[in-house]
């Protein structure tokens, strides 16, 4: 029965994904395209972690903890860009 949830969750989670990449695509503004970009990158990391639950593989977990890292960074790094102009 757990296993049937976690699996209408990733449909559910794959379907809102859309939405994120369309507010990526479409923002009016530049912070919206990466707030919908950051949606997306948590998204990601959720559909990971509940894949790891379902076919039982623990090692998929350090992959979304290092993905969740990246688009954490990558999502700084680009703020930091929008508002300075510059990464450093």
């Amino acid at each position: 029965m757990i296993e049937i949830a976690m699996i209408l969750m990733t449909v559910f989670l794959g379907l809102l994904f859309f939405f994120c990449l369309y507010r990526a695509y479409v923002g009016p503004t530049s912070a919206d395209r990466v707030v919908g970009i950051n949606m997306m990158a948590t998204k990601v990391t959720i559909l990971i972690i509940l894949i790891s639950f379902i076919t039982e593989q623990t090692a998929f977990i350090d992959v979304a903890l290092v993905y969740a890292m990246t688009g954490f960074i990558a999502t700084i790094c680009v703020s930091k860009y929008i508002e300075k102009r510059n990464l450093f």
